[in-house]
C-alpha cells in the first residue's frame, strides 16, 4: 500500500510538472516595419496582430493555460541588415517561440534565410508578397496570409482592362517587391494584349523625382502605375508627376493603398484606382467590429491579425511551442475540413483542437493557404473618390 501511495503521489507530481512546463508563458515577435516606408499601414498592422495575441492569452485555452505576450520588432521595411538584426534579438534575446512578419519583401527574405531558417522559428508574413517567396528554401517554416504578386498581377490586369486602358507606364521601387511586382504585371497585362511604353525603377528616400518622371513621361501612357510605397519614393513619383503634368491618373497596387496617400496628395488623386488584398467576408467584417483603437479594414490589417491567429492555432493542434513541432500544423488548421473559426471566436478554435477536433481558420481574410504556404488570394478593388480611397468591390 505505501509503495502504490508513492506511486500515486509521483504521478501526480509528473503530472503537474508536465501541465506547468505547458502552461510556461511564450512571446510571439511582431516583427513589421514600424519605421519606414509603409509605417502608415504598419499602424494599424501590428495593433491586429497583437490582438488575436491578447484574445489567445486571455482565454486561457491555449495549452492548458499558456500566456503569450507580443514583442515588436522593427523591419524598416527596407533595411536588410537592420531587419536581420531584429529578428535576431528575437529569436536569440527574446527567445519567441514564433514570429509575424516579416512585410516588406527583401527585408523579409533577408530575416528567413539569414536567421530564421538556421534558428529553425516559423515565419508567418502578413504582407510580403513577392512571387520569389513562393519557391524559396524553408523547410516548411515560412507562409505567408497575403497573396503572391504573382496573383496581383493577374488581378490588376483585369481591373485595368475592364477599363479599356491599353497602353500604359510602370514604375516601381528598385527592391524584391517592386521588381517581382512589375514584372508579374507586365508578363500578365502583355499576355491580356496591353502595351508597356516603358518600367523603370526609382530608389525610395530621394527628396526629387524629376528626373524619372521626366523618362515616364517621354514613354508615355494612359495611366502610369506605381508599385512603389505610399509614405516613400511612390508618393514622391505621383506628386511629380502631378506638378508637371506627365501623369494624372495612377493605378495603385497593394503598397501604395492607404488613407495616408490621398490625405497627402489631396484631391488631384481623384480617379486614381488599383487594389489591394481584402475581403468582405463575415470574417472582415466582424475583425472590423472587434478593433479598437486601430482600423481594421486598412491593408494587411486583417492578414496581420490572422498570421497571429495561425501560429497559436498550429501550436495547439500540435500540443507544443517547438516551431520544429507546430509548423506542420499550420496548413491543417488553416484549411478544410473542419468547423469554421472567426475572429472573436479563437478560445472556441483553441477548445476543439485541445478535444481532438479539426478546424477550418476562416480568419478576417478568408483565409485559404495553398502550395508552398501562402494566400490563394482576395483582392479588394479600389478608387480614389473626393480625396478619399473607396471600396468599389471585391475579385
Amino acid at each position: 500500500m505505501k509503495k502504490l501511495l508513492v506511486s500515486s503521489a509521483v504521478a501526480v507530481a509528473l503530472s503537474t510538472a508536465a501541465s506547468s512546463a505547458m502552461a510556461e508563458d511564450i512571446s510571439l515577435g511582431v516583427f513589421l516595419g514600424l519605421t519606414g516606408p509603409i509605417e502608415s499601414l504598419v499602424a494599424n498592422m501590428a495593433p491586429a496582430a497583437e490582438q488575436a495575441i491578447a484574445e489567445v492569452s486571455d482565454s486561457g485555452k491555449l495549452l492548458d493555460g499558456t500566456k503569450v505576450t507580443a514583442i515588436r520588432a522593427d523591419t524598416t521595411c527596407v533595411d536588410a541588415a537592420a531587419a536581420t538584426a531584429a529578428i535576431e534579438r528575437l529569436i536569440t534575446s527574446d527567445k519567441v517561440a514564433g514570429v509575424i512578419g516579416g512585410d516588406c519583401s527583401g527585408v523579409t527574405t533577408a530575416a528567413l534565410t539569414n536567421v530564421a531558417l538556421p534558428n529553425g522559428m516559423v515565419m508567418i508574413s502578413p504582407s510580403a508578397t513577392s512571387p520569389a517567396l513562393s519557391t524559396i528554401e524553408d523547410n516548411g517554416l515560412f507562409f505567408r496570409t497575403a497573396p503572391s504578386d504573382a496573383r496581383q498581377g493577374v488581378v490588376m490586369t483585369d481591373i485595368i482592362m475592364d477599363k479599356g486602358i491599353k497602353e500604359l507606364a510602370i514604375t516601381y521601387t528598385n527592391n524584391d517587391y517592386g521588381k517581382g511586382l512589375a514584372d508579374a504585371f507586365q508578363t500578365a497585362y502583355e499576355a491580356a494584349g496591353g502595351t508597356v511604353t516603358i518600367s523603370a525603377a526609382h530608389e525610395d528616400g530621394k527628396a526629387d523625382y524629376a528626373a524619372e518622371v521626366g523618362a515616364l513621361a517621354s514613354a508615355g501612357g494612359e495611366v502610369l502605375v506605381v508599385a512603389g510605397y505610399l509614405d516613400q519614393g511612390g508618393k514622391g513619383i505621383i506628386q511629380g508627376s502631378l506638378d508637371t503634368g506627365a501623369f494624372d491618373t495612377f493605378v495603385l497596387p497593394d503598397g501604395m493603398v492607404g488613407d495616408a496617400l490621398p490625405e497627402a496628395i489631396g484631391e488631384d488623386l481623384n480617379g486614381s484606382f488599383g487594389q489591394a488584398p481584402g475581403t468582405d467576408s463575415a470574417g472582415a467584417g466582424k475583425l472590423v467590429d472587434m478593433a479598437s483603437g486601430y482600423d481594421a479594414s486598412s491593408p494587411f490589417a486583417a492578414e496581420s491579425y490572422d498570421a497571429a491567429a495561425l501560429i497559436m492555432l498550429a501550436m495547439q493542434a500540435a500540443g507544443s511551442t517547438d516551431p520544429a513541432k507546430y509548423k506542420d500544423k499550420v496548413m491543417d488548421v488553416a484549411n478544410a475540413p473542419g468547423e469554421e473559426i472567426l475572429p472573436g471566436e479563437l478560445a472556441k478554435g483553441l477548445e476543439i483542437l485541445a478535444g481532438g477536433g479539426e478546424i477550418n481558420y476562416v480568419g478576417a481574410s478568408n483565409v485559404e493557404l495553398i502550395g508552398a504556404g501562402e494566400s490563394a488570394g482576395n483582392y479588394r478593388e479600389i478608387e480614389i473618390k473626393d480625396g478619399a480611397l473607396s471600396t468599389v468591390g471585391y475579385r
